[in-house]
């Protein structure tokens, strides 16, 4: 059977960006610097091109700095609990330490993130930053959301490069052929990366332009926007191996998704309920 040149691109890609001393630097993790970069000084532009809030570089930079720590860490043990948690909780030190012990001791590299637990933590941590450099909490919050879109691009551009989180096989011409694999499959990272990415971002952004009352539900549209597109994605992604579909033929992502979707309604209407409640003078 022959490819076109589209089919075959994941077959060209190197996952290794540079080796330096037998060290090799991935660009899955330079992925994760660039988009760290860009959300630092997205949020830094939108905070003062719409006079926003008063805010100190100090200020943003301590906010990301907790933020970053809590998308590893969040990342990390959103895996463990969501995806493999019959796994580690037999081997625990490989929760944090970049080797396995099955079958010998052995180098793996911290391998398994879970996008879900990357937000819990970044919002757990970002929230006690915010809370710590006494800004406005939702002012804050709802800046820091309309830049996620553009940042999570690069960390799906990542998983293509990789050749990871591949989709279902296809017939479609729009298929590929990642490394390793002996039929098209769809590209579902970059599906991932245009619509719960470019195309979230760009619909957040012209409502949170032209709605002045919108940016202060940012977040609740980003849980909902986000959740919807993954949801459908999710049919065209391979599920995970070791989880397969649920009885009524879910994913553990569609489930994942189903849950931020009740969450950023559920937060849209208590907001809405709290504006509407009358405001007690003393």
């Amino acid at each position: 059977m022959s490819y076109s040149w589209w089919n075959t691109i994941p077959q060209n890609l190197d996952p290794t960006a540079i080796t330096i001393m037998g060290f090799s630097v991935r660009w899955y993790g330079l992925m994760y610097l660039v988009a760290f970069f860009l959300g630092y000084h997205l949020v830094w532009y939108f905070t003062n091109k719409y006079k926003i809030q008063p805010m100190k570089k100090d200020q943003l930079e301590s906010i990301v700095t907790w933020t970053i720590a809590g998308i590893l860490i969040g990342a990390r043990l959103g895996y463990v609990l969501f995806y493999n948690f019959s796994y580690y909780i037999n081997n625990l030190l490989e929760i944090i330490l970049p080797f396995s012990f099955q079958g010998g001791f052995h180098f793996t590299g911290i391998s398994g993130m879970s996008y879900h637990g990357g937000l819990i933590g970044a919002f757990l941590l970002g929230s006690y930053a915010i809370k710590k450099q006494k800004l406005n909490y939702w002012k804050s919050v709802n800046t820091l959301f309309l830049v996620v879109p553009l940042v999570y691009t690069f960390g799906r551009l990542g998983n293509f490069i990789n050749g990871e989180l591949y989709g279902r096989e296809t017939s479609s011409a729009i298929g590929m052929l990642f490394k390793n694999q002996s039929v098209l499959r769809h590209p579902s990272q970059l599906y991932e990366m245009c619509f719960e990415g470019f195309v979230l971002f760009g619909v957040i952004y012209a409502l949170w332009k032209t709605f002045p009352k919108i940016r202060e539900h940012v977040m609740s549209l980003y849980l909902i926007g986000y959740g919807t597109a993954r949801f459908f994605i999710e049919f065209f992604r391979e599920p995970d191996a070791h989880i397969g579909l649920n009885f009524i033929g879910m994913t553990r992502g569609q489930m994942l998704c189903a849950a931020m979707i009740l969450a950023g309604a559920g937060l849209w209407l208590w907001k809405a309920f709290k504006a509407r409640q009358p405001t007690t003078l003393s």
